[in-house]
């Protein structure tokens, strides 16, 4: 099967590969290992990932997006030929179409540098969507309507607030929390409650164990281990839900109030729709427990989380490429 199109979701955290009749078929993090003696690229994704915190002092691995915009343009370009290459599979005879969803709040020197990059990658023609319009689109969320829709996509960096009319965005705010600073807020917590040092990667495992954005009247727990700091001995402790509530909540106060100040800045009209229609919470740290719950006793408009949230904005990638023509409005820049 020849392959001409491509969706990606360039996330700060993670890149997910969409090609049209086939589905998803890459999620790997959005990681690249760099031997610091000649800047030669070891490794992307997977098996980049293993090395972060492991690598010895010849070898870096990077995040080479930041809060989802370039951080650093080379690994970007590298990650992204590594990853068409990928998707495309063995010898292939025609440059695909690709389709990047990128926050809706890059500048246009961001934005070229996304087009640049996925052009020099091995792309014919590259088109660079925002991510909560295809977020929406693969939350089946009827984007071309004249009512209102507002979707809250929260990656690894940033979370965005957008209310969606007739294919754009009407009203739009974002906030820089995400997966990465709950896992930052989560390690601070444990060092400073339990003295004890953890890693990321346990933190991570702490938030998908436990973790919730509200307390619970029946709290979970999970045995973790770690450094104890005063004696610098392997150490168990026990962390709980309330525990992980306690941690997130400074972030997730700096979220309700970014929804208050986009819902404060929608028309009347749309307000109206979006009270009607709930708000729709897309990306993977939409995943947290009841974090549903406590945007909807926030704002008083039911919150509901989209099927396999962690996916939507790649499908939704895949579904506007298809579609192309029905979608145009909503396309940021092409080449």
């Amino acid at each position: 099967m020849f392959i001409k199109k491509i969706g990606i979701d360039l996330g700060t955290n993670n890149v997910l590969v969409y090609v049209p009749k086939k589905g998803i078929v890459i999620n790997e993090p959005s990681v690249v290992a760099i031997s610091k003696n000649d800047g030669k690229i070891l490794a992307v994704g997977l098996e980049a990932k293993d090395m972060l915190g492991r690598t010895p002092d010849t070898i870096s691995a990077e995040h080479p997006l930041k809060e989802g915009v370039i951080a650093n343009y080379k690994t970007t370009e590298a990650m992204l030929r590594y990853f068409i290459n990928k998707a495309l599979g063995g010898v292939h005879l025609f440059r695909p179409e690709v389709m990047v969803a990128v926050p809706a709040g890059i500048t246009s020197i961001e934005r070229r540098a996304v087009i640049d990059a996925t052009i020099a990658a091995g792309a014919r023609a590259a088109y660079i969507i925002k991510a909560p319009i295809v977020a929406a689109i693969g939350a089946d969320i009827p984007i071309g309507a004249a009512s209102g829709h507002m979707v809250i996509n929260i990656g690894g960096g940033t979370a965005e607030i957008a209310v969606i009319s007739l294919g754009g965005i009407v009203a739009w705010g974002s906030v820089r929390i995400g997966g990465n600073k709950f896992d930052q807020a989560i390690t601070e917590f444990v060092r400073h409650k339990y003295n004890l040092s953890v890693g990321v990667h346990t933190a991570e495992e702490i938030k998908k164990s436990v973790g919730t954005a509200m307390f619970m009247s029946k709290p979970l727990s999970v045995d973790i281990k770690g450094q104890d700091m005063a004696s610098g001995l392997p150490h168990i402790v026990s962390v709980t839900s309330d525990d992980v509530a306690e941690a997130l909540q400074h972030d997730l106060d700096l979220l309700i109030k970014a929804i208050g100040d986009v819902l404060h800045d929608t028309p009347p009209e749309l307000s109206a729709d979006i009270m009607d229609k709930g708000i729709i919470l897309t990306g993977g740290s939409a995943q947290l427990r009841n974090l549903n719950e406590l945007v909807a006793q926030a704002t008083g408009v039911p919150t509901y989380v989209a099927e396999e949230p962690m996916f939507c904005a790649v499908k939704g990638t895949g579904i506007a490429l298809e579609n192309i023509d029905s979608y145009k409005r909503s396309i940021l820049a092409t080449r």
